[in-house]
């Protein structure tokens, strides 16, 4: 038993190290060196826990996927209006990626290189994105003629596609309007209520 103990601590040690090199610098960025140290073990450590950096990321991306698809199936679920559900959609989408913005990208790559087996693994089962309650719920305003007539899925890709670009072009930005991490932070504050005003008022009559 203390031994399970020990490997259990072990690795929890060796999962927070590397969340925090990756949020640092990024999938690309990160070195297993940089996470073995962090952790405070030799490589050879590492390497026993954990074959490679893919390895890792592929835990922690687990993990990460648990949380937010979980909560934002939530919110696609609630009984709520459909404006006030936008905007907590926008808003969460946003909090999750600010916490793991590396996702973004490894989310892309991934789908991109291996559709099947990785949607699979990350929206296998009852964890794929809830979207047939939004879509009634676009379908009942559009009737009441209180929204346009939309397509709801270039709505939801409009929605995601807003609140995962800044993640995306982080360093584009920063660049262009020289932003230092602390502003770039405040200027994603800043989309989580930006995003959702403009997607209610591109689609109010």
């Amino acid at each position: 038993m203390v031994k399970k103990k020990n490997t259990d601590t072990s690795e929890e040690k060796i999962l927070a190290a590397a969340r925090k090199v990756f949020l640092e610098k990024g999938m690309a960025g990160a070195r297993m060196q940089d996470i073995a140290d962090e952790a405070g073990i030799n490589k050879a450590l590492l390497h026993y826990y954990f074959r490679s950096k893919d390895k890792l990321f592929e835990t922690i991306f687990a993990e990460t996927s648990s949380r937010f698809i979980p909560r934002m199936n939530q919110i696609l679920d609630a009984d709520i209006p459909l404006f006030e559900k936008i905007g907590m959609f926008c808003e969460a989408y946003i909090s999750q990626m600010q916490q793991n913005p590396y996702i973004v990208l490894f989310i892309m790559n991934e789908a991109n290189k291996h559709p099947e087996s990785f949607l699979h693994r990350m929206w296998g089962g009852e964890k794929k994105p809830h979207i047939k309650k939004l879509v009634k719920q676009l379908e009942e305003e559009i009737k009441k003629g209180t929204i346009k007539k939309v397509n709801p899925m270039h709505l939801l890709i409009s929605m995601m596609s807003l609140c995962a670009f800044p993640f995306i072009a982080k360093p584009i930005w920063q660049y262009l309007y020289e932003m230092d991490d602390k502003a770039y932070q405040d200027f994603l504050e800043q989309r989580k209520k930006e995003v959702p005003r403009f997607i209610l008022e591109s689609i109010k009559k």
